[in-house]
C-alpha cells in the first residue's frame, strides 16, 4: 500500500520492525525536484502565529531550493551544492509528508491497529480506519463484519 504520512509519524511507524517493508521516495536525493508548499506538510493543527512561522519555514526552503538549483544548473561545485542542500535537509520539520510503500501482514497490522486505534495522533486513527477497509478485517479488529 502506498501511505503518505509526516515524518513524525513515519517515525512511530518504524518501531515496527518485523514483518514490515517500507519504500520511501527519498527525501535526502528528491528533496530540490519541487518547490514547496504549504500542503506538503501536515498542518490542519496550526492555527494563528504558527501557520505564519510555517508559511516562513516554506519560503525558506524554496530559498535554498532556488539557490540550490541555480548553483546546479551554472556548474557549482559540490561543496556548494551540498551546502545548500543541508539548508533544506536541516531545515526540513517533521511535519514533512513523505509517501512510502509498505508492505505488511495482517499480524503486523493486528499489532500496530489494537495498540494505535486510540492514539492521539490523527494520522493513526485514520491508518486504523484504513485498516479497517480491508478485505477480512475482522481478522485484525476482532470486530464482527
Amino acid at each position: 500500500a502506498d501511505v503518505n504520512a509526516p515524518l513524525y509519524w513515519w517515525k512511530e511507524f518504524d518501531t515496527y520492525k518485523v514483518g514490515t517493508v517500507a519504500n520511501s521516495c527519498s527525501t535526502m536525493h528528491k528533496i530540490a525536484d519541487k518547490e514547496f508548499t504549504l500542503d506538503d506538510f501536515s498542518h490542519e493543527q496550526l492555527e494563528g502565529l504558527s501557520v505564519d512561522a510555517m508559511e516562513s519555514i516554506v519560503s525558506i526552503l524554496n530559498k535554498f531550493r532556488w539557490a540550490y538549483l541555480r548553483a546546479q544548473k551554472n556548474g557549482a561545485d559540490g561543496f556548494t551544492l551540498k551546502r545548500y542542500w543541508w539548508q533544506m535537509i536541516q531545515l526540513l520539520p517533521s511535519s514533512y509528508n513523505q509517501k512510502r510503500t509498505i508492505m505488511v501482514n495482517y499480524e503486523v497490522l493486528a499489532n500496530m491497529y489494537h495498540s494505535r486505534k486510540n492514539h492521539k495522533l490523527d494520522e493513526w486513527r485514520e491508518f486504523c480506519k484504513w485498516i479497517e477497509s480491508l478485505p477480512y478485517s475482522e481478522l485484525i479488529t476482532n470486530k464482527e463484519v
